[in-house]
């Protein structure tokens, strides 16, 4: 008699091939991290340049994982937090810019 296969998700939340993935875990935070910072300090003026910055590097933090990603779980929050890196470089950008 076939039994039915349940998958075991027990383990990373993010790693659905049970294996460890440091590089992409760290990337996938500083790029959460700098995403939520940009996108909050874009919504005040006098904070434009800590917003221009962190969504710079943001975008550049999350283009990296998506390159090195492997499972689907991380590429979702990888573009979770390029998208608010994107929004909050912008919105720096337009209220005062880098400098």
């Amino acid at each position: 008699m076939a039994q039915a296969l349940r998958p075991n998700t027990v383990g990373s939340l993010l790693a659905t091939d049970h294996k460890p993935h440091p590089l992409q875990d760290t990337l996938l935070a500083v790029t959460l991290v700098l995403g939520v910072l940009a996108f909050v300090t874009a919504m005040f003026h006098h904070l434009h340049v800590l917003s221009s910055w962190a969504g710079l590097v943001g975008i550049l933090s999350g283009a990296a994982g998506q390159f090195v990603s492997v499972t689907t779980r991380e590429r979702f929050g990888m573009i979770l937090g390029l998208g608010a890196s994107a929004v909050g470089f912008y919105l720096g950008m337009a209220h005062g810019g880098l400098i």
